[in-house]
């Protein structure tokens, strides 16, 4: 645990980075094949609706002796050959039998087959009809809350962020999201109940808060982003993905560890029900719009925004940058001699007699600053130094008596 701890600080920091927005074909080829396989299981497969949207008749038996579901499927078919009954196992001793639309005659018949299937009164069976206009009613009423619920996101993020390519980055990941669920459905063939629908609607929130997060460290790594030349547009938003990837991470696995123990629960322990319809859906969308936020929500931002003109100014004048700096890393450093010389380069110091290979460096500068080679300033030297030599001697305490002398002339 402390090293993924240190992993999110160095991701944090940027001193270890992982390039997420650079291989965005990556991430969109493999969106793309998700899908495709989405799209292609519905259109063969297609939704297992439930009783809900299809209509029919349900019975509910209560203290079965077994909860098997081949005594219920006997019971149906003896009475109407040629149905089609789903049997779930509904608690520990219930069971729940749907079949097609029966008459009254036929229901009747069919709870008292029920009845003795599964050792119980007649009375324990209860028998009901759903009509499909439920079912239509309910769809209705949740593709107009998804319309609905789009419109707000796209106003409030483009409000928020000003600027809607944000909103469309994030748009773009919920329908991804909605479309991948839809399809895991479709081709393990998952059963679509009102409470499934509820689970569709509940992850779109949930994906959407995760995108928020992300676009928000954006945001503020990108501010004022045109005045500078480390970084383009990708590189920021790169960085933050990786600063909050650990965050990501974490708010899944919180999310997914009781949503997966509630669909256990409602799949091994209490059976099929509504338990587990939602749970189901609410599974498969966390871990699909986990997916969305970081691998395309983002990385499609940073495309749109690249496309603008700033941004692209701003690319190449990092990219110029970058290639100067990498010339200067790689050029050739000066000898030793050739460091020397440009010091000594001064007027006054000798540098013209240093060798440009730097093989006399210091004899050179010595003599350029001793030995002149020119004769003119040799002679002004010369006579410069004579006239100080005569000034010296004509003037000064030479001239004067020694008082040793003096002294033998008083003796």
């Amino acid at each position: 645990m402390g090293s993924f701890a240190s992993l999110g600080n160095r991701l944090y920091t940027g001193e270890t980075s992982l390039d997420i927005v650079r291989r965005q074909k990556t991430w969109y080829a493999i969106s793309a094949c998700l899908l495709l396989v989405s799209f292609a299981a519905l259109g063969v497969r297609g939704l297992t609706l439930g009783l809900e949207f299809t209509g029919g008749s349900e019975f509910r038996i209560s203290g079965a002796n077994t909860t098997s579901d081949l005594p219920g499927s006997r019971a149906v078919t003896d009475v109407v050959p040629g149905a089609t009954p789903k049997v779930a196992r509904v608690g520990d001793d219930s069971v729940r039998v749907q079949t097609d639309k029966l008459t009254d005659r036929q229901t009747d018949q069919v709870r008292g087959t029920l009845a003795k299937a599964y050792g119980v009164q007649v009375d324990d069976v209860t028998a009901s009809f759903v009509g499909p206009s439920w079912g239509k009613t309910v769809s209705q009423k949740a593709l107009i809350g998804l319309l609905v619920f789009l419109a707000l996101v796209a106003v409030v993020i483009s409000a928020y962020f000003r600027t809607w390519k944000m909103a469309v980055a994030a748009l773009a990941a919920l329908i991804h999201d909605l479309i991948i669920t839809v399809g895991i459905y479709a081709l393990v063939g998952f059963e679509v109940t009102p409470a499934s629908v509820i689970g569709f609607l509940t992850i779109l929130g949930y994906s959407l808060y995760d995108t928020v997060v992300v676009f928000d460290k954006v945001r503020e790594n990108t501010a004022g982003i045109t005045g500078q030349t480390r970084r383009t547009y990708s590189d920021a938003a790169n960085l933050a993905l990786n600063q909050t990837l650990v965050r990501s991470i974490n708010t899944s696995v919180v999310a997914l560890l009781p949503v997966g123990a509630i669909l256990f629960i409602g799949a091994f322990l209490l059976g099929a029900g509504t338990l587990k319809d939602l749970s189901l859906a609410l599974f498969v969308g966390i871990a699909t719009g986990t997916y969305s936020s970081v691998f395309i929500a983002t990385p499609l931002l940073a495309d749109l925004r690249e496309r603008e003109p700033e941004m692209k100014t701003l690319r190449r004048r990092v990219l110029a940058r970058r290639a100067e700096g990498s010339k200067a890393a790689t050029a050739p450093r000066p000898a030793r001699g050739r460091a020397r010389t440009a010091v000594l380069d001064r007027p006054g110091e000798g540098a013209d007699s240093v060798s440009g290979d730097g093989t006399g460096d210091l004899a050179g500068a010595d003599a350029g600053r001793d030995v002149p080679t020119d004769p003119a300033p040799r002679a002004a030297g010369a006579s410069a130094a004579g006239s100080g030599a005569a000034r010296r001697r004509t003037s000064g305490p030479r001239n004067q008596p020694r008082r040793g002398g003096s002294r033998s002339k008083r003796r």
